[in-house]
C-alpha cells in the first residue's frame, strides 16, 4: 500500500463508504510478509519512502527471485536488479507482463504515479559504461520519473558533452557515470547548476583497480554539487536522482 492508497482508504473510512474492519484489515498486512523461509519482504516500504522493495537478485536462486517477483508484483510496480539472462526466465513466467532488459540486468513492471519537478539526466563517459546507466534509467522509469540519456561524451572528447550541454540544462539532477579516471562528474557540475550524482564504474585499465580510481576521483571533485555513490551501483543513482525529481 503506498501513501495515495492509504489516503484513498481512510477517505472512505471518513465518509462512511468503509468500515472500521476493512480498514483494520488492509492495514494488516501493510508491514511485511514471510516467504518460504528465505524473504521477509517490506510491504510498507512503499509507504515510507515512496518505493515498492526492490529486489537484488545476484546470489540468489532464479526460483526464489520468482517467488519475491510474484508476490511484490501483485501490489505495486516491480524492479529486479542484476538479474543474469538465464534467472530471467522464471521471473518473467511468475510475473505476467513483466519486462527483462539484457543490459541493464533488470526485471521491471509498472510504474509509480507521483508528480514530478522534470526529467533526469543521465550522462556517461563511455559507451562501455551504458549497462550501469541503463540500471539508472530502469529504475527511474518505474518511479515514474523520465530519463534524458547522453552518452559516449568523455572528457577525451570533450566538444561532445558540450554540444548536448541543452539536454542537461533541462534537467532537475544528473548522473553521470565514468570509469577509468572519472573526471566527467567535475566537467559537468562546472557547467550545470543541478545536483550531479557521480557514479564510478569498474570499466578502466588495471590502475582504474575495478573502479577505484574514479571512485575517489569523484569523491575528490572540486565541483562542490557532486555526490558519490558506489561503484556500479545505478540503481542507488537512479533512486537518489528520482527522489530529486518528485515533487
Amino acid at each position: 500500500m503506498d501513501e495515495k492508497g492509504l489516503r484513498k482508504l481512510l477517505g472512505r473510512l471518513h465518509r462512511g463508504d468503509a468500515d472500521v474492519e476493512e480498514v483494520v484489515g488492509a492495514l494488516k498486512g501493510a508491514p511485511y510478509e514471510e516467504l518460504g523461509g528465505f524473504a521477509t519482504l517490506d510491504h510498507h516500504r512503499t509507504l515510507r519512502v515512496g518505493m515498492p522493495e526492490v529486489v537484488f537478485a545476484e546470489r540468489k536462486t532464479a526460483a526464489q527471485v520468482a517467488a519475491i517477483a510474484r508476490k511484490l508484483a501483485a501490489r505495486g510496480p516491480l524492479l529486479v536488479t542484476r538479474l543474469d539472462a538465464d534467472k530471467a526466465a522464471p521471473a518473467r513466467r511468475a510475473v505476467r507482463g513483466a519486462r527483462y532488459d539484457p543490459v541493464s540486468r533488470t526485471l521491471s513492471r509498472g510504474r509509480m504515479e507521483l508528480p514530478v519537478r522534470g526529467p533526469v539526466a543521465i550522462c556517461c563517459a563511455g559507451t562501455s559504461d551504458i549497462p550501469v546507466c541503463e540500471e539508472a534509467a530502469v529504475t527511474l522509469e518505474v518511479m515514474g520519473v523520465p530519463a534524458i540519456r547522453v552518452y559516449d561524451v568523455g572528457v577525451a572528447g570533450l566538444h561532445r558533452l558540450l554540444a548536448r550541454r541543452g539536454e542537461l540544462d533541462r534537467a532537475v539532477a544528473v548522473i553521470v557515470a565514468a570509469g577509468m579516471e572519472g573526471a566527467l562528474p567535475s566537467v559537468v557540475g562546472g557547467l550545470v547548476g543541478k545536483p550531479i550524482i557521480g557514479l564510478p564504474t569498474s570499466v578502466g585499465y588495471g590502475a582504474s583497480l575495478g573502479g577505484i580510481a574514479p571512485l575517489l576521483t569523484m569523491l575528490n571533485s572540486c565541483a562542490p554539487n557532486v555526490s558519490v555513490v558506489n561503484i556500479d551501483n545505478g540503481f542507488g543513482a537512479g533512486f537518489v536522482a528520482g527522489l530529486i525529481a518528485r515533487k
